[in-house]
């Protein structure tokens, strides 16, 4: 599995243990990405990862 700059970064403050809203925000703040669109890139990565077994939700 190889990830660009922005799933590194995704996946670095998830293991810090930021939220998925606080990591779009930044993301949003810090990229040329609406935060609608960040929004929708952190679930979607968050959502893959999960369905592949790479990582689990806390319950």
């Amino acid at each position: 599995w190889q990830l660009n700059a922005t799933g590194a970064t995704i996946v670095q403050a998830l293991l810090e243990g930021a939220t998925p809203r606080q990591i779009a925000d930044g993301l949003a703040a810090a990229r040329p990405v609406t935060p609608e669109q960040a929004h929708a890139d952190v679930a979607a990565l968050i959502d893959h990862l999960t369905r592949t077994g790479l990582v689990v939700t806390a319950s």
